[in-house]
C-alpha cells in the first residue's frame, strides 16, 4: 500500500513557523499512530515552509485568512485531486482542531463522494433514535464528533476526534469503539455540535441531522450538486468546521494544550544542552 503525503502549509506568513511545524508534528502522530488503528489507512504529515513550492505528491492543507462564502474546507484542484484549506490566525491557536479535521477526512474519503449504508435514523421527542429504513451516509469522519469538547492533545496540539468503520454497525456491542476517543458510544450516535448527511434513497434527496443548537433537528438538503463532489457541496452549506476554529467552546482543553507546548519546549532546550 502506497503511503499517502499530506503537507500543512502557512499561505497567509502570519503565522509562527515554530507552532506551524509543531502541529504538522502532532497530526503526523495522528495520522501514523491513530487513525490506523481503526482505517486502513498509511499517510503522513509534514511541514512545507514554501507555500509556493507544493511537492507533487504531496495533497496540501493551506492556512489561509480567510474564505470566500459558501466555501468549506475540502476541496478538488482542477485534477480532480484533494487538498483543504483551514482560517488560521495568530489571535488564537484553536485552528489546530480545524486542521486535524480537514487532514483525517481527505484521508479517510479522499475525494468526497463515499458513502456507506447503514439503518436509518430519524427524532423522536428530542432524540436520536434508529428508523426502520436504510440511508447511505456521506462518510465524512469527523463530523459527529467535530465539537472540540470532545477533542484531545497530542504533545500539546488540540486534534480532532474521529468515528471509527463500526460506527455504521447495525446496532451497539459490548466494548466496540465507535470513535476513537470513545466521546461516541453507540452507531450512528452524533454528539452536541455535530451533524451527520445522507442520501434517502425512497426520496432521492439529500438530508442532514444537525445538533447545533439545544435539540437535534433534520433538515432537508435536495439534490446533490452535479458540478461539485458530495462533500465540497455539504462543506460548502455547513461551514462548521472552521466556525469551531474560531469560536473554540473547550477553553479548558486549549489551555492546557498551550501549556503542555510550553513544558516540552522548556524540556526539549534543557535536552539540547547535554549535547553542547
Amino acid at each position: 500500500m502506497s503511503v499517502i503525503q499530506v503537507g500543512l502549509v502557512d499561505t497567509t506568513g502570519d503565522l509562527d513557523p515554530e507552532l506551524v511545524q509543531s502541529v504538522a508534528a502532532a497530526l503526523n502522530i495522528q495520522v501514523t499512530r491513530d487513525l490506523p488503528q481503526f482505517w486502513n489507512i498509511k499517510a503522513t504529515v509534514s511541514y512545507l515552509s514554501n507555500p509556493h513550492k507544493i511537492p507533487a505528491s504531496v495533497w496540501p492543507v493551506q492556512l489561509v485568512k480567510t474564505l470566500p462564502p459558501g466555501e468549506g474546507g475540502f476541496h478538488l484542484d482542477k485534477h480532480k485531486q484533494p487538498y483543504s484549506k483551514v482560517i488560521a490566525t495568530p489571535k488564537g491557536e484553536s485552528w489546530t482542531i480545524a486542521a486535524s479535521h480537514e487532514v483525517l477526512e481527505m484521508l479517510v474519503d479522499p475525494y468526497g463522494n463515499r458513502l456507506q449504508s447503514s439503518v436509518a435514523i430519524e427524532i423522536k421527542g428530542k432524540k436520536i433514535v434508529d428508523g426502520t429504513g436504510q440511508f447511505g451516509y456521506l462518510v465524512e469522519a469527523c463530523d459527529p464528533c467535530e465539537d472540540d469538547r470532545y477533542g484531545y492533545t497530542i504533545n500539546g496540539v488540540v486534534v480532532s476526534d474521529f468515528i471509527t468503520p463500526h460506527y455504521y454497525d447495525p446496532l451497539e456491542t459490548s466494548g466496540t469503539r465507535y470513535s476513537f476517543t470513545g466521546a461516541i458510544k453507540a452507531p450512528r450516535q452524533i454528539l452536541p455540535g455535530g451533524y451527520i448527511s445522507w442520501v434517502n434513497h425512497e426520496e432521492d434527496e439529500w438530508q442532514q441531522l444537525v445538533y447545533l443548537d439545544a435539540t437535534p433537528k433534520i433538515v432537508d438538503l435536495g439534490k446533490a450538486s452535479d458540478s461539485q463532489s458530495l462533500r465540497e457541496w455539504i462543506d460548502g452549506k455547513m461551514l462548521t468546521t472552521n466556525t469551531i476554529a474560531e469560536k473554540p467552546k473547550n477553553k479548558a482543553l486549549h489551555k492546557y494544550g498551550k501549556e503542555r507546548r510550553a513544558a516540552l519546549n522548556k524540556i526539549a532546550m534543557a535536552k539540547a544542552r547535554l549535547y553542547t
